[in-house]
């Protein structure tokens, strides 16, 4: 079977995504202490040290965010280290310390940055299904769907549409059609335009010899988002099985035009 393009890079696709994500609204669902509300002085210096920490905090990460955007590895880590001593008891540092490893190709220290995000965080929907996805990139497919699972349940996540998508992705790798296609139209539910789904929907449509369904879920992906190789080519295949021969060269023609230096890897559909 072949996987969508975004299933075999799901950790790091999911990693950075959140990582970027936390550092652009850090203060997002942040409780200040209830001393706060105290009129006594000390606790009001105590609040006010807090929230210039916090604000620090927030400073580091969105700059460390940027660095890791373009690239600049190095000080994004900087920058996340100095977050992370700011607030130690605050995962976000650390899931961008994984997104950082994971870029560099250190997935096992990813892992184990992520494992501590979670011991932190344990009900963050967003850390649970960075984890899970984790997890389904690194030999553990069907071991992940319960964390993603946990992730979908999570109390007050805003995103449980990404998890159900990556749980749908992984359910595949894990040769689990029954609920990978649970996990998809579910994400769907929620995002029509979600690509990851619509491309594993499409493979686990043409996989079952759903091939009028495939074509559509195909459609729709490239209507989502730009497409991959392994996207046109699964267009190619699925419009061979429907005897429209034509078709399937045409896009054959946008794999040879869009990924010349792919172009030998096409297989005949």
């Amino acid at each position: 079977m072949q996987r969508p393009d975004r299933a075999s890079t799901l950790a790091f696709a999911a990693l950075c995504a959140l990582a970027l994500a936390a550092c652009n609204s850090g203060s997002k669902g942040v409780k200040l202490p209830k001393a706060q509300l105290a009129v006594a002085p000390t606790y009001v210096a105590q609040d006010d040290g807090r929230i210039r920490k916090l604000h620090q905090y927030q400073s580091q990460l969105t700059l460390a965010g940027s660095d890791f955007g373009s690239g600049k590895l190095d000080s994004a880590e900087k920058r996340a280290r100095a977050a992370q001593k700011l607030m130690p008891d605050r995962p976000d540092a650390l899931l961008l310390l994984a997104a950082i490893a994971d870029r560099r190709g250190e997935g096992g220290r990813a892992g184990e940055l992520l494992q501590r995000a979670v011991a932190q965080a344990p009900e963050r929907g967003d850390v649970l299904n960075n984890y899970a996805a984790w997890m389904c990139d690194h030999g553990q497919a069907e071991s992940s769907l319960g964390m993603f699972e946990r992730a979908i349940a999570a109390p007050g996540y805003s995103s449980p549409g990404v998890a159900l998508s990556n749980a749908g992705a992984c359910a595949l790798r894990a040769k689990q059609p029954v609920p990978a296609e649970r996990y998809l139209r579910a994400a769907l539910a929620q995002d029509p335009r979600d690509a990851q789904a619509l491309d594993a929907m499409a493979q686990l449509s043409f996989d079952n010899g759903r091939y009028m369904e495939a074509r559509a879920f195909s459609e729709r992906r490239l209507a989502a988002a730009p497409p991959t190789r392994s996207v046109l080519q699964l267009a190619s295949q699925i419009e061979t099985r429907l005897g429209d021969q034509r078709a399937a060269e045409r896009y054959q023609q946008r794999i040879r035009q869009e990924f010349p230096q792919e172009a030998d890897l096409n297989s005949k559909g």
